[in-house]
């Protein structure tokens, strides 16, 4: 190879600085639009508010949705005060911050039954429930995030013969 071509070969090789400079300059950090909040549909069946019922394992909770200022209750106690743990803070809260209803929508729930983690996931799938009939245009989001599905898993129940379910009393050779 001649000398101008070793020099024309590395040249081609790496970039010219202002090639990789004019990208990050055409790039900038814009903030998302902010996603407008849904709007009810319609008139509430009674009037006054949209109802939805969720169950899991032995809780059953009655979820009624209205417009409003982002009020949640639980058995008339405030959710944070009825729920102490946090996983379950975060599951009720994220089906109001992925459907962008969290200051926009009042909560009342009646739930009975099961334990903490079995209401919880009840009033995840009442709200689901409650909010796709407040708004139907929120059902995509609702079933991408699977807060339409009904988790169908139970205790299962003891057999005869044996101390609980599954498992088997020791075996004895002789």
């Amino acid at each position: 190879m001649t000398e101008n071509e070793q020099t024309a070969s590395t040249e081609s090789q790496a970039p010219a600085p202002e090639e990789s400079a004019a990208p990050a300059a055409t790039k900038t950090a814009e903030a998302p639009a902010p996603k407008p909040s849904p709007k009810p549909s319609g008139k509430a069946p009674d009037g006054h508010w949209w109802w939805g019922v969720g169950r899991r394992k032995a809780a059953v909770a009655r979820v009624r949705v209205k417009p409003g200022n982002g009020t949640f209750v639980v058995n008339k106690r405030p959710f944070d005060t009825f729920f102490t743990e946090e996983r379950d803070h975060k599951d009720l809260l994220n089906v109001l911050e992925k459907t962008n209803t969290r200051n926009s929508v009042e909560v009342h729930v009646n739930v009975r039954g099961g334990g903490y983690t079995g209401q919880a996931g009840a009033i995840v799938l009442g709200l689901g429930r409650a909010l796709m009939k407040f708004d139907p245009s929120l059902e995509p989001i609702l079933r991408d995030n699977n807060f339409l599905t009904r988790d169908p898993r139970k205790v299962e129940r003891k057999k005869y013969g044996q101390p609980g379910a599954r498992k088997r009393f020791q075996f004895s050779k002789r």
